[in-house]
């Protein structure tokens, strides 16, 4: 079978064009895996009750905490393929998905093994109430013994899309998203699983798309095959990635913290809240998890540029990239204010109970400041596309400092109005950082070249 490459080449023709195609298949995907997670939602709370769906709730800060370490440094392994890419060195693009592939198996591997066996004290540790702690612990640590099959999932979508491909992941999540709801039904409506079923779907879809990725890489793509050359272990490959790949993995981890200990705070408010945050936040994250694809053309589009030396496309794609948020920002708002009693009433079976009041009001708070998420994607992915994985983390410690400043006012008196704030503080917090520096690496002279350096 004659293969053939679906690469696209971000470092010609108009910048909001290249941006928006590529990100149309990266926010049709997220939009679709919205649709899983809140089709989970509603099942795990329609047929397991509220009990079960605050159990799967509480242990979201833990998964962000986990996974997204191992996430971010799937998605920092490709960054090094981006920039081979865009610098036209194929050879060097084989060297980086390899060595990017072995250190994501021995990262996920020890992962697993050590949130495996810490799932309780792990629990423990964010005081998780005790009449949802053994349902939470069965959830999540399923979740976690998936950590490989995610890390597949996560770094061979990131090497297509490093090659400019974002149709190919987006089709293989669509495929995965319908498996998963099927298995979701079925694990919980049909087999009584519980929420053992629910994990055991995500893991099983997750799995599957990455052996598609996998497969798509090796047969359809040009270049790709095993050759002992390429597939070999390079400590200098490796460094480089390590380098751009373990900071944003920390960056993750270390917003996950403050994810963490603003979830404390949701706890001490008792189940209710607990219960109305999560409907509230998988709302939430049905709408802004798009402007986060925006970012990932975003972090694609900048590497590209980056490796092919053109601050000036640089500068014009982040202007192209804001103007595509707030727009998508002013839509989605307009959306929530028209339809959030119905997907508040969609997830819990009605509107007027204390929890959906409770998720209404985070949703009426939280909507309005989608602007500062939808910015920071910008910045944030701008930085880590052109490497700057170090100064990345910091603006994770940013986000770690607003959702504590959050959870010190739930703590002080403001209780559950200062959870439906945290968020956008936090995001506030590490947009001024990321757009600061932004700013002063768009003045840098490039001591290799002479032109002013990238974002």
């Amino acid at each position: 079978m004659q293969k053939h490459s679906p690469a696209s080449d971000l470092t010609t023709g108009s910048p909001l064009s290249c941006i928006f195609i590529f990100a149309l298949p990266l926010v049709f995907g997220t939009l679709f895996q919205q649709l899983y997670n809140f089709a989970d939602t509603v099942i795990i709370g329609r047929f397991l009750g509220e009990n079960a769906l605050a159990a799967v709730g509480v242990t979201y800060s833990l998964n962000f905490l986990i996974l997204g370490f191992v996430q971010g440094c799937a998605v920092g392994f490709g960054v090094p393929v981006s920039h081979a890419f865009g610098a036209k060195e194929p050879q060097e693009v084989h060297r980086y998905y390899w060595n990017g592939l072995w250190l994501s198996a021995v990262i996920s591997v020890v992962f697993m093994l050590f949130t495996v066996a810490l799932t309780m004290p792990l629990l423990r540790l964010i005081h998780t109430p005790e009449s949802i702690l053994d349902t939470a612990a069965v959830y999540i640590r399923i979740i976690f013994a998936g950590i490989p099959l995610s890390m597949l999932s996560n770094h061979s979508a990131s090497v297509l899309r490093a090659l400019g491909d974002s149709r190919h992941p987006f089709y293989f999540l669509l495929i995965s998203c319908a498996l998963n709801i099927a298995l979701d039904y079925l694990l919980v409506a049909v087999i009584p699983c519980g929420v053992a079923g629910a994990a055991i779907a995500t893991i099983l879809s997750q799995g599957i798309s990455g052996l598609l990725n996998c497969w798509w890489l090796f047969t359809k793509t040009d270049g790709f095959s095993v050759r002992r050359k390429e597939v070999r272990f390079s400590p200098s490959h490796a460094k480089q990635l390590c380098l751009i790949g373990l900071p944003m993995g920390f960056e993750y981890s270390v917003s996950a913290v403050g994810a963490v200990i603003m979830q404390n705070a949701i706890n001490g408010l008792g189940q209710t809240a607990i219960a109305a945050q999560t409907t509230g936040e998988k709302i939430r994250q049905m709408f802004t998890l798009p402007m986060e694809s925006v970012g990932m053309a975003m972090a694609t589009y900048t590497a590209q540029n980056h490796g092919a030396r053109r601050p000036d496309r640089i500068r014009s794609g982040i202007r192209s990239g804001l103007t595509i948020q707030y727009l998508y920002c002013i839509a989605s708002w307009l959306v929530i204010f028209l339809t959030k009693k119905s997907l508040v009433a969609l997830v819990l079976g009605e509107a007027v109970s204390p929890t959906a009041l409770g998720a209404l009001d985070y949703l009426t708070r939280i909507s309005a400041l989608f602007a500062v998420h939808g910015s920071l994607m910008i910045f944030r992915n701008a930085l880590q596309g052109m490497g700057y994985s170090f100064q990345a983390i910091l603006s994770g410690a940013g986000e770690l400092a607003g959702r504590s400043l959050g959870a010190a006012l739930a703590a002080g008196g403001l209780g559950f109005t200062a959870i439906c704030y945290a968020n956008p503080i936090s995001w506030a917090f590490a947009l001024c950082y990321c757009a600061v520096m932004v700013a002063l690496h768009l003045r840098r002279p490039d001591k290799n070249n002479g032109k002013a350096k990238s974002v």
